[in-house]
């Protein structure tokens, strides 16, 4: 079976760096076999704001959410894997970003369960950021963003495989203009790579859920191909987690 990707763009401007680095790695797994749904939040005109109608009803976990929520809750379950590209402003992603994960990401549909619906999938959290790795060290910039989008969210719905990956050094201010052009390829293929090394098979065909073996050889096989490590990753952005955190409040046996 071909593997499906959601992929999350968070960013207003269809010409910005953020909404290239999307496209490329649209390309790259489409070009080697995998299908893509892209969600762009802001193209798509994403309300983030959370009214009554989605807001969790801690009674009910199988209160039915508004037809935009239903929809969007529809494509996150027909992903095997998810990206999420966004850039980083003042130390958080875009409010249009959260205000996804607080309207879809909901009780009784993300989290609240206790066998989690979004079990088995991949996630991945490309975040873009202006400073050096060292700038980016300094203020904590990156443990902070972790704690928020892997320990606060991936793991509280049941993901462990998820990790958050940074491309440095993406503001272009104060890069020569005529070096820009060859900045931005930089980024743009380290942005490509940090794909094929965070989620190996994305691009390939995907096993049944319990067919570990495969998987295994699957991940092997790309790894192979995939050799080069990005440049600018620190540790605490190439964390891999692998607990598996569950938030069962207020949840009901297993159905």
């Amino acid at each position: 079976m071909t593997a499906h990707t959601l992929l999350v763009l968070a960013h207003p401007r269809t010409d910005s760096l953020t909404a290239q680095v999307a496209a490329r790695l649209h390309a790259r797994i489409e070009g080697e076999g995998g299908t893509v749904d892209v969600l762009d939040l802001y193209a798509e005109g994403f309300d983030p704001a959370l009214r009554p109608e989605d807001e969790p009803d801690w009674e009910n976990r199988e209160k039915v959410y508004s037809p935009e929520v239903h929809a969007h809750m529809d494509r996150v379950l027909a992903a095997d894997d998810i990206v999420v590209v966004f850039p980083v402003w003042w130390f958080t992603p875009p409010a249009i970003l959260k205000g996804w994960i607080d309207r879809v990401w909901n009780y009784g549909f993300a989290y609240g369960r206790s066998r989690p619906r979004l079990a088995g999938k991949r996630l991945l959290w490309l975040a873009l950021m202006g400073g050096t790795p060292e700038e980016i060290a300094r203020l904590g910039m990156t443990d902070a963003l972790g704690l928020m989008l892997v320990t606060g969210i991936s793991e509280f719905c049941g993901l462990p495989d998820a990790r958050l990956r940074v491309l440095h050094g993406t503001e272009l201010s104060g890069v020569p203009v005529e070096l820009r052009g060859d900045r931005v390829a930089e980024l743009l293929d380290e942005a490509e790579r940090t794909l094929a090394e965070e989620l190996p098979g994305a691009t390939a065909t995907t096993t049944t859920p319990g067919d570990a073996s495969a998987t295994a050889a699957t991940g092997s096989a790309v790894a192979s191909t995939n050799t080069l490590a990005a440049t600018t990753a620190t540790p605490a952005e190439n964390t891999k987690n692998t607990r598996n955190t569950r938030n069962t409040r207020n949840e009901e046996p297993a159905r």
